[in-house]
């Protein structure tokens, strides 16, 4: 059976090879905080990070994923939501419907790792997620209050 390192923990599965990760994921290892929004990689719902890198997992096919490669679910950035950023998301009240908020975590994680303290700018660039309540402002002052350190 192949392998998949998730969360940092050897995880066995038995999906087609080209089944996507996100339905392994949720489906095969029962990790069912990284949502299906779109299937097509346009929305973000389903960002995971994969060696660091924030990945759209309903089009990467679980082939594509060697055993060695580091992927980290929503259940896997920190325990018990100990995070800066989900602290300032919890703090800032940023989610309304919450769908798309483990996606928009994921990916704004890998932002904070690449740029400590990113601009506006650089948060545009970077938190292309999409949110259908609009709470795209509370997602930026979240990220700059975690850059900041502002939570406890």
């Amino acid at each position: 059976m192949p392998t998949l390192n998730v969360n940092g923990n050897p995880r066995q599965h038995d999906a087609e090879p080209e089944t996507p990760l996100l339905w392994v994921l949720r489906e095969q290892l029962g990790l069912t905080g990284t949502k299906y929004g779109c299937g097509i990689a346009a929305c973000g719902a389903c960002t995971v990070h994969i060696d660091g890198v924030a990945t759209r997992s309903c089009v990467r096919p679980v082939s594509t994923i060697g055993a060695k490669e580091k992927v980290v679910t929503i259940e896997g950035l920190s325990p018990k939501a100990s995070n800066a950023l989900q602290k300032a998301w919890a703090e800032l009240d940023v989610p309304q419907c919450g769908f798309c908020q483990s996606g928009m975590l994921m990916a704004a994680a890998a932002l904070l790792k690449a740029k400590p303290q990113p601009s506006d700018q650089d948060i545009d660039e970077h938190m292309t997620n999409i949110c259908r309540c609009g709470t795209y402002n509370r997602v930026r002052a979240a990220i700059k209050l975690a850059a900041k350190g502002g939570v406890a």
